[in-house]
């Protein structure tokens, strides 16, 4: 379970999370949407401490950690272990190979052998279905098969919570359908996914709560059935922009 309770942050003058009281079920996708600005991948990078709130507290499994006060090294790492994060613009070591960015984390962090994190990563490009690409350099790689391997180096670490800000805002529609395809099949696998997005087809599709944020607010805290088929006045208006 992960679970903020009364969290704020503040930059300078605008308050981009406020008083925000949320729980994160496993094995469920939780689909993260709004207008811009309004908090969405503050939330997100909060709950991998890439964000630090003002205050409020952050719970996962069996730690509680107050954002008022300093976090440890051992305690940041570990919050980062559990919650893998997969970036608008991935990066990678280039001068790594594919398969070496892949079991780099792995090998040295969890304490893999090198043979159990190659055979591993071997099974996470397949899935994202680019094992041909184990021995290319970052350089040799498009945008979306730079993507798809984010996701598959992120969850090489078996993190308990996948997140996922904005994953293909930069990527061409059909490359976009490649991504969210993939992540639709992990939701089906009941894989636990936070995920910001301003693909409403996906959210439809794929979520199985939504929450709907705006002026560092939840608004909404529900069913994909009741945000589409059933929304409130203000919900209503944000779909509508998205129709043609």
């Amino acid at each position: 379970m992960l679970k903020l309770e009364h969290v704020n942050k503040i930059y300078k003058e605008h308050q981009a999370l406020n008083d925000i009281n949320v729980t994160f079920n496993p094995n469920e996708t939780t689909v993260i949407v709004g207008p811009s600005g309004s908090g969405k991948s503050t939330l997100l990078r909060s709950l991998n401490l890439l964000e630090h709130p003002e205050n409020g507290m952050y719970t996962l499994d069996d730690r509680t950690i107050d954002y008022s006060k300093p976090v440890s090294k051992d305690t940041l790492l570990w919050i980062r272990h559990k919650t893998g994060m997969v970036f608008q613009q991935p990066r990678m070591f280039d001068h790594l190979t594919v398969m070496g960015n892949m079991i780099e984390a792995p090998v040295h962090v969890l304490k893999q052998s090198k043979a159990e994190a190659i055979e591993h990563g071997h099974e996470l490009l397949q899935a994202v279905g680019l094992d041909d690409t184990a021995d290319r350099y970052p350089y040799q790689l498009s945008g979306g098969q730079t993507q798809r391997i984010a996701i598959a180096r992120a969850l090489a670490m078996h993190p308990d919570y996948l997140l996922l800000d904005e994953p293909t805002s930069a990527l061409d529609p059909e490359i976009e359908a490649q991504i969210l395809r993939i992540l639709k099949r992990l939701a089906e696998k009941h894989e636990s996914m936070i995920i910001v997005t301003h693909n409403m087809e996906f959210a439809k599709n794929a979520a199985d709560r939504m929450l709907f944020l705006e002026d560092g607010a939840i608004d909404f805290d529900g069913t994909p059935d009741e945000f589409f088929n059933h929304p409130t006045e203000r919900i209503d208006r944000f779909l509508n922009a998205y129709k043609i």
